[in-house]
């Protein structure tokens, strides 16, 4: 009867283990690249890029999140939208991009799907 209750036991610790180990699913960052580049296919460091959502309802409605950063020295602006993506969530947003440096300026369209590095190129032109 003892070795039976101790087998018990340590079946149950051992389940109650592992499952607290499994369940420690963790959240994968859900990021947006931008690369900049010019008419001449070079990168761009030091451009404005821009993310932002639209409206698709009808009638619309003022979409509030307006995201800014800059590219560092290989044309490449990081986004970060882990604050916005719930677990479970299917896709995340479809955004609109605005680049510019100085006179010129571009824009391009990125969909962010969630736990993913989710990269678009946009040309900049005067």
């Amino acid at each position: 009867m003892k070795n039976y209750i101790i087998f018990a036991l340590t079946i149950v610790l051992t389940g109650f283990i592992g499952f607290s180990f499994s369940s420690c699913d963790k959240k994968i960052d859900t990021t947006a690249k931008i690369m900049v580049r010019d008419t001449s296919n070079s990168y761009v460091s030091g451009a404005r890029v821009i993310l932002y959502g639209t409206s698709t309802t009808i009638p619309q409605q003022a979409v509030e999140r307006r995201d800014t950063a800059y590219t560092n020295s290989s044309g490449i602006a990081i986004f970060n939208y882990n604050d916005i993506y719930q677990t479970g969530q299917a896709g995340v947003a479809v955004l609109d991009i605005i680049a510019s440096k100085g006179d010129q300026e571009g824009e391009g369209i990125i969909k962010i799907e969630e736990e993913e590095s989710n990269v678009a190129t946009v040309f900049i032109q005067p």
